[in-house]
């Protein structure tokens, strides 16, 4: 297995981007670079649970990789196969990906957040044949599966299994992979090979899944190295706290240890800022990822002088420019904001000792990718000019394709551009400032939320007539959900009905895509074509957030 090198060389931004090259070789499999090519008793990973603590090395994970790729071929699954990873940050989580990625396999990872309705169209959508869940996750699949003809397994995290013959056959995960040879069993994919697919919401229609390639880390390598700093170093240790079934989560955890880096693993789900400063103070974690909701509450809660932080990434909302002062003065770090979508990530961002980072912008683009801003006539637009931000393609980085919807691919890819639908500009000198999305995906605490799923969901209560959802302006979040809603007659707005309304989201599709704020309208306003004006609802939500003067968190 040849291992990928990313060449960075240089003091200045102009020198790192000019000499930079990509090095990908023909057959590249990212669960053996990420496994086989470091010290086998070197630190991979700090587990770090409720009741017990774990270090695991490469050598461990290596080998338990290479059993679960042979026993997941072995019990009939092919090259191209879907298997889903529905699990919190654990060992276990990153063994499902690389057994699957060293099989051939396509690994689809599911928040342990999404409800019934959320996990059963990912699961027939993707055709996943089997699924590696623990017994919370067990539960809400069983009673999916009906629903679910394509899948046939289901290995369980944790102990006291009852192992059945039905369908889905129930295995237990740890006897899957104990029962399995040791011998490696990494296949030799292509840097084209499919690999990963990660399910992202849209505005209108149920989400997409983005079909990613193996090339697809080493695609990101450039950026993640720049953005910590050029890492790694000596004494790197990286956390985040982002679900791992997210890319930005999944790919930093995956591109941690294809550089050889040590990671920590929470049981912990969500975040809390004195939690995650004892944290970081007590296991000298000097490498993190936050998404920039995560940053605000760290920075609002004083962080100790203690927590000595060598990097920080942040992104996937907009970031007022106090925060980077905030940073410095009371964490002593220059974090770098980084733009990326699922399509594409790590495109453009930071690096605080190479480049000045200046408040408020994404960055630069890293070396390797193309970014520029595009007019409405396909034409690039000049300096300072507002437009869409466009991709060059080929990337490393670029997905392959919208799972099985090739119309969609070639909406976004057009005459050697990815399109990402988001607006903004870019200066003389090169920086990104990102404006706003073209299109109605609301971003909420790092989380992309697709406005039609969650009115599809509204509309299932029997009180709701008509529904349209926007994204609101929240200080702390970036922005939240709003409904306006209009209700069948005989049903009067209330608190207890906003309550159901809430547990209805949370339950049938995930806990952060709830609305935190209703509206309840005698109409809603309308284009000329008869559409809901949804430009109009976000500036009613944008004035009520203002006038409300922090109801919403503005």
């Amino acid at each position: 297995m040849q291992q990928v090198k990313t060449r960075l060389s240089g003091n200045s931004y102009e020198a790192i981007y000019r000499r930079f090259q990509w090095s990908m070789p023909a057959v590249l499999n990212i669960g053996a670079l990420c496994s086989d090519v470091h010290p086998r008793r070197r630190t991979a990973m700090v587990y770090l649970g409720d009741t017990a603590s774990r270090t695991v090395t490469f050598g461990e994970v290596s080998r338990a990789s290479d059993r679960l790729a042979t026993a997941l071929s072995g019990i009939g699954l092919r090259p191209g196969d879907r298997i889903g990873v529905c699990l919190p940050q654990s060992l276990d989580t990153a063994l499902a990906h690389l057994g699957a990625y060293k099989a051939g396999l396509v690994a689809c990872p599911l928040s342990p957040l999404f409800g019934s309705d959320a996990l059963q169209h990912r699961i027939t959508d993707g055709g996943i044949r089997l699924l590696v869940t623990d017994e919370a996750g067990l539960e809400r699949v069983q009673a999916l599966a009906d629903s679910c003809p394509d899948l046939e397994w289901i290995l369980v995290v944790g102990e006291g299994l009852q192992a059945g013959r039905g369908r889905p056959r129930l295995l237990s995960f740890d006897e899957f992979i104990a029962g399995a040879s040791v011998v490696p069993a990494t296949r030799e994919t292509g840097p084209d090979d499919p690999c990963l697919l990660i399910y992202t919401s849209g505005t209108t229609g149920p989400p997409k899944g983005v079909l990613h390639g193996h090339r697809v880390l080493p695609g990101q390598a450039p950026g993640f190295r720049l953005g910590h700093g050029f890492a790694p170093r000596s004494g790197d240790l990286f956390w985040t706290p982002s679900d791992w079934s997210w890319i930005a989560g999944l790919a930093n955890i995956l591109l941690a240890w294809m550089h050889g880096m040590p990671v920590v693993a929470t049981s912990r789900r969500g975040f809390d800022p004195e939690w995650a400063s004892r944290l970081m103070s007590e296991h000298n974690i000097r490498n993190v990822f936050l998404p920039t909701t995560a940053l605000r509450m760290l920075l609002d809660s004083k962080p100790p002088r203690d927590v000595r932080l060598r990097s920080i990434v942040c992104g996937g909302e907009f970031q007022e420019p106090e925060l980077l002062d905030d940073c410095r003065s009371q964490l002593g770090v220059t974090f770098s904001e980084v733009y990326g979508l699922t399509e594409a990530d790590y495109m453009v961002g930071n690096c605080a000792s190479h480049w000045p980072v200046r408040a408020g912008s994404t960055g630069r683009e890293y070396p390797g990718h193309r970014v520029r801003v595009m007019d409405g006539d396909g034409g690039l637009c000049e300096a300072g000019r507002p437009g869409e931000i466009v991709i060059g393609s080929p990337d490393p980085s670029l997905f392959l394709g919208y799972w099985r919807q090739p119309a969609a691919t070639e909406e976004k890819l057009r005459d050697g551009w990815f399109h990402t639908g988001d607006i903004g500009h870019v200066d003389e000198e090169g920086y990104l400032w990102f404006h706003a999305r073209s299109d109605d995906v609301i971003k909420s605490s790092g989380y992309r939320i697709g406005p039609a799923e969650v009115e599809e969901c509204l509309l299932k209560h029997p009180a709701v007539e008509q529904v349209a959802v926007v994204g609101a302006p929240d200080r702390l979040r970036g922005q939240i959900v709003m409904a306006y809603i209009i209700l069948r007659d005989g049903q009067r707005a209330s608190s207890g009905l906003e309550a159901e309304l809430q547990e209805l989201v949370r339950r049938r599709l995930a806990a952060y895509q709830y609305p935190r704020a209703f509206s309840f309208v005698d109409e809603l306003p309308s284009t000329v074509s008869g559409k809901v004006d949804r430009a109009e609802l976000r500036r009613r939500a944008t004035r009520a957030a203002v006038e409300a003067e922090g109801a919403v968190g503005w």
